[in-house]
């Protein structure tokens, strides 16, 4: 499959991709867990079927220290037990966020449950992420960007 375009090679497009770095620096510079960050990086970018992300964020999460095992069950974390009830919290968080069109947003108790284990800075920077990824996730997936599997870990930093 080929790309549509080269995003980074067109001024509007990598002006928009610029903002977007901006605002995942935000998020990763948060004091939301790391490992929740690039689990719910994962979790969206498989709901949306952007390849590039998965391996990206597969790979990141794996180079900081993930285990195989909770990688490979993350598609499947309701079913899973080696996720925390804060991780549990954060991937039905940012599915439902992901899947507004289908339910209607965020339930008021996928909320509270979300904010019995995140302050609100946390909260904030999770909300962020979620929005950040599926930008990510629409950019790629909209102008077909290939996932080669040739993603390094750090190779965007």
């Amino acid at each position: 499959m080929d790309a549509r375009f080269d995003y980074a090679g067109n001024p509007v497009a990598a002006k928009a991709a610029k903002y977007f770095v901006s605002a995942s620096r935000a998020v990763s510079d948060s004091t939301l867990p790391a490992t929740t960050q690039e689990l719910v990086q994962l979790r969206v970018s498989q709901i949306n079927g952007c390849a590039v992300c998965v391996d990206m964020h597969t790979k990141q999460a794996a180079h900081a220290g993930e285990s195989p095992v909770r990688l490979n069950l993350v598609a499947a974390w309701r079913e899973a037990a080696v996720f925390s009830d804060a991780e549990r919290a954060a991937l039905e968080l940012a599915e439902q966020g992901t899947r507004i069109a289908d339910g209607g947003g965020v339930t008021d108790e996928v909320w509270a449950h979300a904010a019995k284990h995140y302050d609100e800075d946390q909260l904030a920077a999770l909300v962020s992420l979620v929005a950040v990824m599926n930008a990510w996730n629409r950019m790629n997936v909209i102008t077909r960007q290939p996932a080669t599997g040739d993603f390094q870990p750090g190779q965007w930093e």
